[in-house]
């Protein structure tokens, strides 16, 4: 028998743990989505955009992001690639394409910058448009893609607006780990929020943002930023914390995007976005415990409820199987990876404490935060 005091405090954490889900679910469902809009018929004078893609050893994804730009039905795009000391074919596949692709050498990174952010500070600084579209280079776009955010943004009266592109997962583990990756992104930052006008909270997505230029040197662009190595996030808090008004939209029509190509850009990339550079040991166990509380523990009312004959425990331990079981498969076939994964999320989860355990045991000796073959320092 288990103690009533013990009975009643595990029924009442579960109701926690299903309030949570519920929470998440919530925010996917008020996650406004941008499809591909048809030409206006009597169109005003639109701005002139000016793409920036900041490209580092990108020869594979490259060529076809930069095809789909050069094939936008805006009518006065201009699009810069910086090449950031590639050592592969990246500069190659920039000069094929000149004059319509503009080619900028980065120079060479100065300390305390972010080599992301020293090369879109540079772009943007040559760039002639009034408005600057920041581009990952392997982000695939729907011939309407700019032309439609342009307008939804100047609807909206946006000085960031950023669209989440649908993922695109081949491998075993990229569509277990992905749609939870997701999930916690969602509910991290509570993204459908940015859109409403008195909220603090604030987020962009670095694969594709776009801003008028004068709100961009207003904040002070990425130079303002240029140590965070999580440079979206940070920039579009600078614009919240300016009063800028900000917009996300979910917009798997009009781009898509295949974010690692293999299980080693898997883990190092997802362990850059934990915490970048900005370490703290106590945040990450807490998050550690999260996930652990609100995923893989509450697995275990059940099979304590049939050991130990309460009802009651049995009963709430089988609901909730039924409840994070389909929470999770419904989630993986909305962000387009079969749904079977979603039975697999406790592996995911695993994986995730795993991605937090490595990186709090790296904060703690001091190690860099490294990606494409360059570290930076943490910092408290």
């Amino acid at each position: 028998m288990v103690p009533l005091w013990i009975e009643v405090a595990l029924l009442l954490s579960s109701v926690a743990v299903l309030l949570y889900q519920g929470i998440a679910i919530l925010l996917a469902y008020q996650l406004p989505r941008l499809d591909p809009a048809p030409p206006d018929p009597t169109p005003g004078p639109l701005p002139r955009v000016s793409a920036v893609i900041a490209a580092r050893n990108e020869e594979l994804d490259l060529p076809a992001t930069l095809d789909d730009l050069l094939a936008q039905d805006y009518p006065d795009l201009e699009i810069l690639v910086v090449e950031d000391h590639s050592t592969d074919r990246t500069g190659e596949e920039i000069d094929v394409r000149a004059p319509r692709v503009r080619r900028l050498n980065a120079p060479p990174l100065p300390d305390g910058w972010v080599g992301k952010s020293w090369a879109c500070w540079n772009g943007a600084a040559a760039a002639t448009g009034e408005w600057i579209l920041f581009m990952d280079a392997d982000v695939r776009l729907n011939p309407a893609a700019v032309r439609t955010t342009v307008e939804w943004a100047r609807r909206e009266r946006a000085d960031l607006a950023t669209i989440v592109p649908k993922v695109e997962m081949r491998s075993f583990w990229e569509r277990v780990v992905l749609p939870f990756y997701m999930q916690v992104v969602l509910t991290y930052f509570r993204t459908p929020h940015v859109n409403r006008p008195r909220s603090k909270t604030a987020m962009a997505n670095g694969q594709f943002w776009l801003t008028p230029r004068t709100a961009y040197e207003a904040i002070g662009g990425h130079q303002a930023i240029r140590s965070i190595v999580l440079e979206d996030i940070a920039i579009a808090r600078r614009y919240r914390a300016a009063g800028k008004v900000l917009r996300v939209a979910w917009a798997p029509r009009l781009a898509e995007t295949r974010m690692y190509r293999n299980r080693r850009e898997l883990f190092e990339g997802l362990l850059k976005n934990v915490h970048g550079t900005e370490f703290s040991a106590l945040r990450m166990v807490g998050e550690i415990t999260g996930l652990l509380g609100l995923f893989l523990l509450p697995l275990g009312l059940l099979p304590l409820g049939l050991a130990t004959g309460s009802l009651a425990l049995t009963g709430m331990g089988a609901f909730l199987y039924v409840a994070l079981f389909g929470k999770h498969v419904g989630f993986v076939q909305a962000v387009g990876a079969p749904a079977v994964y979603g039975l697999l999320y406790p592996l995911a989860v695993g994986y995730y404490v795993v991605l937090l355990s490595t990186s709090l045991g790296r904060g703690l000796r001091g190690k860099p935060v490294t990606w494409k073959g360059r570290g930076y320092r943490m910092s408290p």
